[in-house]
């Protein structure tokens, strides 16, 4: 994927990307195992925004070991039915893709190509489970997987509540929350037989009369070749105004085949 697609589709695509990632550990952590509380999970699903619709202007860096790009991204939401995702470079929109709960459009200037599929396909191809929630999750500082599903370990690490997926087997899932409000400071999804790693950390979070959205995302993925690293700023938010999202791929553009 072009850079463009990167930021566009900003995060769990960048999973897997058809590149492989490497498994990192730190021994130093200080883990304490007394202190937990079995209402962590309830406690963080308190804060969940209450939105129709959502309106972000943001800034993105996308860097690489070969190249790094300053764009400016505008993010729509209607919650939990439709996401419009524009990337500007120099005023010129560079890329742009419409997500909804059963499929995914988007199409790229660099190239001209496009996309048009549903999540299946596109689960198949990078590897990894993708989903509309996970996807709007992200956007909006919840935790990419319903944690209200799982089954997990709890620990203290770092002054952070870590929760750690006990079901799955073949890939590693850990959230970390913070103690005061438990609101997601970070997440990492790792696949060790596959050798996948991506980290995603949220701060400046800012409180609104619909709750509270962290305005800062930090994308990390570590690869054999290098490490590609996404940071998203949001600059201005708005909540429950009236949006439209449209979107037309260009006539001429090359649709892009996904096997």
């Amino acid at each position: 994927m072009k850079k463009y697609i990167a930021i566009l589709l900003v995060s769990v695509f960048v999973v897997s990307c058809k590149s492989k990632a490497v498994a990192v550990q730190n021994n130093t952590t200080e883990v304490v195992e007394a202190k937990t509380d079995k209402k962590a999970i309830e406690k963080h699903y308190d804060n969940k925004l209450d939105f129709k619709t959502l309106y972000i202007k943001a800034s993105a860096r996308y860097v690489d070991e070969k190249q790094s790009q300053n764009v400016s991204a505008e993010i729509k939401i209607e919650k939990d039915k439709q996401i419009l995702i524009s990337v500007r470079f120099l005023g010129i929109t560079m890329a742009k893709a419409l997500i909804t709960p059963s499929a995914v459009s988007y199409y790229e200037k660099i190239n001209s190509t496009y996309y048009e599929g549903d999540f299946t396909s596109l689960s198949k191809w990078l590897g990894t489970e993708l989903d509309y929630s996970k996807v709007q999750n992200l956007l909006i500082g919840e935790a990419l997987d319903d944690l209200r599903k799982g089954k997990y370990t709890q620990a203290i690490v770092e002054n952070l509540f870590r929760l750690e997926d006990e079901k799955e087997k073949n890939i590693k899932k850990t959230f970390f929350l913070e103690p005061e409000k438990y609101l997601l400071q970070k997440e990492q999804i790792s696949q060790p037989s596959e050798n996948r790693m991506l980290e995603i950390r949220y701060s400046d979070a800012k409180t609104f009369d619909q709750g509270i959205i962290p305005t800062a995302i930090e994308i990390n993925a570590v690869q054999p070749k290098g490490k590609t690293d996404i940071n998203l700023n949001y600059n201005n938010i708005t909540f429950n105004e009236e949006l439209s999202f449209p979107y037309s791929v260009p006539s001429d553009y090359k649709k892009v085949i996904i096997k």
